[in-house]
């Protein structure tokens, strides 16, 4: 089975065939940075970031650009509001998703362009939608005209343009011929960044913007456009208008993650339940955040509550554990060791997580057997079965992005619990349990915690 994906364009699920054989093309729609980002805003990280790494496992050479919005009108109200230059703003927050982006384990991407390093590419986009007939200038605005493109815009979003509301992009409306007009270019105002062009100094529009980059770093026409459900209308139908409209193929599927809800709202600042990536990480380890917004469906919304981020916790302990033991057998794992078939299939059925993290499961509950048994061929085999999925994953707790290095006293506390240790075992040795039990209680007591296991006791930092 190759993989399939459902494409919002054609809201069916589609084969994958890339433009180039052999290469994969994705553009994710990334931050706009207005503020620190939440868990809503990363776990759309996340999913594409299983999609890139699973692209590159089934053998593509994967190009990835997520591109960063640091000039908006969000950016600009935040930025009169604090008294701070809007670049200001930009950079402190792209900065805090940045660190988001590394801590939950998100591959970089190829390239992270700005939108306000690309306003050459913008302005010759504009030129050729003018001299094409879907652009006009207006009082040193640009706007995209609808009615140009009438018989294809609403494709992505199914609606027709008789039924759409008005853009309401700008204060005065009355600069556009049609209300459904969307601008690309907004003219100067006081106070506001500005850039040259020829219609006069201003800003670029938001949906402008993606378009430049994207076809800047991905060609004219690319594999696959990301971003989450809420983009669809009117962000990335405009991007296809007016990439489309100026002559590009620009993204031939189109994926859309769901929302993270808290209840039956859609998570946001201004309900006061933003969950702050660094206060998160703080109710769980990072690792386990990661497997709580990979575990369902990319295309599912999620309905956030402390209950089932902590059973999503104890849920990759679980895995975690046995890949712990399994690893103190068997020091040398196999990374070629093929994936499960039912793996394999899962994330080919449009990016099935759920059902990949099933086989996980179900290889951990063999490796325990297993491991019970003493077969330390089985323990071998399904140890580097569950490392090469999780690898996949981005959910290994053996790779480096996840595994505790301790601070720079950890070979001190290593010496010092295996005299502990020590002292334990001959203390059981000499049948005198009481000191037994009151080292490993003062080891838990220290955060340490000491499992006996048929291969002699192991200690980890207590969770």
């Amino acid at each position: 089975m190759s993989l399939h994906i459902y494409d919002t364009s054609t809201r069916a699920i589609r084969e994958f065939v890339p433009v180039e054989a052999g290469r994969a093309s994705i553009y994710l729609c990334g931050a706009t940075v207005q503020a620190p980002p939440h868990i809503g805003h990363i776990r759309s990280g996340v999913n594409f970031d299983v999609l890139r790494r699973w692209l590159a496992r089934s053998g593509y050479d994967v190009t990835f650009c997520r591109n960063v919005t640091d000039i908006d009108d969000k950016i600009i109200r935040v930025s009169a509001e604090e008294g701070v230059p809007w670049f200001v703003v930009a950079e402190r927050n792209q900065r805090a998703f940045t660190w988001a982006y590394d801590t939950l384990g998100c591959l970089p991407p190829t390239v992270e362009p700005r939108a306000t390093g690309h306003v050459p590419e913008m302005i010759t986009l504009m030129q050729r939608l003018i001299e094409r007939g879907h652009a006009y200038a207006s009082e040193g605005d640009v706007y995209f005209d609808v009615q140009s493109y009438a018989d294809r815009y609403g494709s992505l979003s199914n609606q027709k343009v008789e039924n759409m509301r008005p853009a309401a992009d700008t204060d005065d409306e009355s600069c556009k011929r049609d209300p459904r007009d969307f601008a690309l270019w907004k003219g100067e105002k006081p106070g506001e960044p500005t850039w040259p062009t020829p219609w006069g100094p201003g800003r670029p529009g938001w949906h402008l913007e993606c378009s430049a980059m994207a076809t800047k770093y991905l060609g004219p026409a690319f594999d696959i456009h990301g971003g989450g459900i809420d983009l669809i209308f009117p962000h990335h139908e405009n991007e296809i208008a007016q990439s489309q409209a100026a002559g590009d193929g620009f993204a031939r599927y189109w994926m859309h993650n769901g929302m993270l809800k808290i209840g039956a709202e859609k998570m946001s600042k201004s309900l006061g339940n933003s969950l702050l990536i660094p206060e998160m990480v703080q109710k769980v380890r990072p690792v386990e955040l990661r497997y709580y917004l990979a575990a369902p469906h990319y295309r599912s919304s999620i309905d956030y509550s402390e209950e089932a981020l902590q059973e999503a916790a104890a849920a990759y302990q679980r895995i975690e554990g046995f890949v712990t033991r399994a690893a103190e057998v068997i020091h040398d794992v196999d990374a070629h060791a093929p994936l499960p078939q039912a793996f394999a299939d899962a994330l080919d059925d449009d990016l099935g997580t759920p059902q990949a993290l099933a086989v996980v499961h179900e290889v951990v509950r063999e490796g325990n057997v297993a491991l019970s048994r003493g077969d330390k061929e089985a323990v071998a085999r399904l140890l580097a079965e569950t490392q090469n999925m999780l690898d996949v994953l981005g959910l290994d707790p053996r790779s480096p992005q996840w595994r505790d290095t301790g601070s720079d006293l950890s070979p001190v506390v290593d010496a010092l619990v295996a005299v502990a240790l020590e002292q334990r075992r001959a203390a059981r040795e000499r049948k005198d349990y009481t000191a037994a039990d009151a080292i490993r209680d003062q080891l838990s007591a220290a955060g340490i915690t000491v499992e006996d296991t048929p291969h002699g006791p192991r200690w980890e930092l207590s969770r």
